[in-house]
């Protein structure tokens, strides 16, 4: 984490851990309310080791019992749905080491090639396709029983609007794929507009909003239909990339939920992206019991009340139906 919300903008960053003394590892965790920065927690060998497995009726217990769940997710929820995650055996990423570079926002402004996969890569997405997946309906269960406050995503494909949640509770960390930007003037619109453009043989689509107090980092030129100066910047995903700072007023509202949840919920995260990682900490520090439901460990297990591995689209339904819940019916595509 680069920084906390009281100390100015927060970018989003890769975690890491670093070497301490021999099997030592080191976990982010952001500044304590009032305190400038962030720090990190040194987890000893037998700290890790506090993190095992609870029985998936216990965790059910919990939520049945709680009044504040908060579900912290990220891609691993969506590949039920179809969807890759980035950093798994199947991940974007994974299998095609190129792709990383289009969600690094200084490569994507620098490089028009780099664009231009990323345009390739957002014309055939399987995000269009998509239909939430039976973890996406656990969570709606837990909204509509009045158990669940918010769900705060690393998501960008919208899935937990689509499966039924009330969209005021889903904090979107990192924006959504279903809106373009101009970098220069600000201009949003439905990615569909784009998405014509690229199908009709722009390879790096530019903005074509009026100029009207942009700040321009790019030429203006003749209008694409003839007539007047179009603004000309570069387009992309309303999304956050490595190295773009969060939306300071979804980031605070993220902070603030888990800080008043009575449970935590992580899901389908690596909990290696930061500042979402850090909410893992927060809640710990702020009182709340933290449970991890993931695939594969990840690096601040450690920190969990209990962990729960497995296929999410299988494990969310097991966990709410032993909370006594029904999960809804399947959300149209």
């Amino acid at each position: 984490m680069e920084g906390s919300a009281g100390a100015g903008p927060v970018s989003l960053s890769l975690g890491w851990v670093a070497p301490r003394d021999a099997g030592w590892v080191g976990v982010a965790a952001p500044a304590a309310e009032g305190a400038a920065g962030a720090g990190w927690a040194w987890l000893p060998p037998a700290w890790q080791a506090r993190a095992v497995e609870r029985d998936v009726a216990e965790v059910s217990t919990w939520l049945s019992e709680a009044h504040q769940v908060v579900a912290l997710t990220g891609a691993g929820i969506s590949t039920g749905s179809g969807i890759p995650d980035y950093r798994g055996p199947n991940g974007l990423w994974t299998k095609d080491p190129r792709a990383a570079r289009t969600s690094s926002l200084s490569h994507y402004l620098a490089d028009g090639e780099v664009r231009r996969l990323a345009w390739r890569n957002r014309l055939s997405s399987p995000v269009w396709g998509a239909v939430p997946n039976p973890g996406h309906a656990a969570l709606v269960a837990l909204e509509r029983a009045g158990h669940l406050s918010a769900v705060v995503t690393q998501n960008v494909d919208e899935l937990h609007q689509r499966a039924g949640h009330d969209p005021a509770r889903v904090l979107e960390l990192h924006g959504t794929m279903f809106w373009s930007r101009c970098w220069s003037c600000g201009d949003r619109r439905p990615m569909a507009e784009a998405l014509a453009r690229v199908r009709d043989g722009e390879e790096d689509p530019r903005c074509a909003a009026e100029p009207a107090g942009f700040r321009a980092e790019a030429p203006l030129g003749p209008d694409r239909a003839g007539g007047g100066p179009y603004c000309g910047g570069v387009l992309r995903s309303d999304t956050i990339s490595f190295g773009q700072a969060l939306d300071p007023a979804v980031l605070g509202a993220a902070q603030e939920v888990v800080r008043e949840a009575d449970l935590v919920v992580a899901i389908g995260s690596s909990l290696t992206v930061q500042p979402a990682a850090g909410l893992v900490p927060l809640a710990r520090r702020s009182g709340a019991r933290v449970v991890i439901v993931n695939a594969a460990p990840t690096r601040l297990d450690a920190v969990a009340d209990a962990v729960v591995s497995g296929e999410i689209s299988v494990v969310l339904p097991a966990l709410v139906a032993g909370a006594g819940l029904t999960l809804p019916a399947p959300a149209a595509g």
